[in-house]
């Protein structure tokens, strides 16, 4: 009988699932459970797979999400859905690891909800700042986020590739009546009391998203030592004193692209402090993310397979 773990992706022709199965399949730990194409679609296969499978991986779209879920009757197949579909679902063990008591929930969870892109880069922000009361729960907060154009998948892809116009060459900033669908869990992981401004805005690069969140009357160093000590006991996400130091002053959104890592950084004065992350939207923002919730799941080194 192989000892190897069955893994399956729900999904894998999409941007996630796809950059998903591109990383796993260099992987000799793992078996891949793979439909043809005239099942990809099928219920019945997609049941079978789903239940035969150690970890099931779910990139579809919200609702697809939800069905695939009451697929699923086998108590030990582990879930990690990717979609916004259980976020804030308490029955859902959110899957970002570096958050304080996560990873341990993460290890002995059956249902991850991966978090979302933005989202990600926000709470890694602004989680370690409200739980250390450098920042208060009901304290209004605004934020801006650059993502490379991959994030919007297939669709967005393809019109910045082959069919750009003139305004595809600056940034192109969306949601603009407040109502991005990351609001959520945002507000639920980090404790607010209320929803941030919340600016995304699309670059014209492939991938890597900064996420910005501007704060007045904070102590630059206390918040910077805070990140220093919250992000000491590992994973993925990495206090960078001062990256725009090598980098002319300038911090690109387009720096950690092809990388699973994320950078926290801190800039300003006692008056106007600026909170950046940096990262990759479909590393730490999606598929990377995922394998790292996988790893921690299978009890394997949680940087197995990953980019840093």
């Amino acid at each position: 009988m192989s000892s190897l773990k069955r893994v399956f992706i729900d999904g894998s022709a999409g941007t996630t699932g796809l950059r998903i199965r591109e990383r796993l399949a260099a992987r000799r730990d793992l078996e891949l459970v793979v439909l043809s194409e005239d099942l990809r679609k099928d219920v019945e296969a997609r049941r079978q797979a789903l239940n035969e499978s150690d970890v099931a991986f779910l990139c579809l779209p919200d609702a697809a999400a939800l069905d695939a879920v009451r697929l699923v009757e086998n108590p030990s197949t582990v879930v990690i859905d990717t979609s916004t579909a259980h976020r804030i679902n308490d029955a859902w063990e959110y899957g970002f690891p570096e958050l304080k008591g996560r990873r341990e929930r993460i290890a002995a969870a059956k249902r991850i909800a991966n978090p979302g892109c933005h989202a990600s880069g926000f709470i890694a922000l602004v989680e370690p700042l409200v739980r250390g009361g450098l920042v208060a729960a009901d304290e209004k907060l605004c934020a801006f986020s650059l993502t490379g154009y991959s994030g919007g998948g297939k669709k967005m892809i393809a019109d910045y590739e082959t069919a750009a116009t003139q305004l595809h060459i600056g940034g192109r900033q969306y949601a603009l009546a407040q109502m991005h669908k990351h609001l959520p869990e945002m507000v639920k992981v980090c404790g607010l009391g209320s929803a941030p401004c919340f600016s995304p805005v699309v670059v014209p690069h492939v991938s890597g998203m900064e996420v910005t969140v501007q704060l007045f009357g904070k102590d630059v160093e206390q918040i910077r030592a805070c990140y220093r000590d919250y992000y000491a006991e590992g994973g993925v996400v990495r206090f960078a004193d001062d990256p725009a130091a090598a980098e002319g002053g300038f911090l690109s959104s387009a720096a950690l692209s092809g990388s699973d890592a994320m950078d926290v950084s801190v800039y300003g004065n006692g008056d106007r402090v600026v909170l950046v992350s940096r990262f990759d939207n479909l590393g730490k923002g999606a598929s990377g993310a995922a394998i790292q919730n996988m790893n921690i799941v299978l009890g394997v080194a949680e940087t197995e397979g990953l980019k840093l």
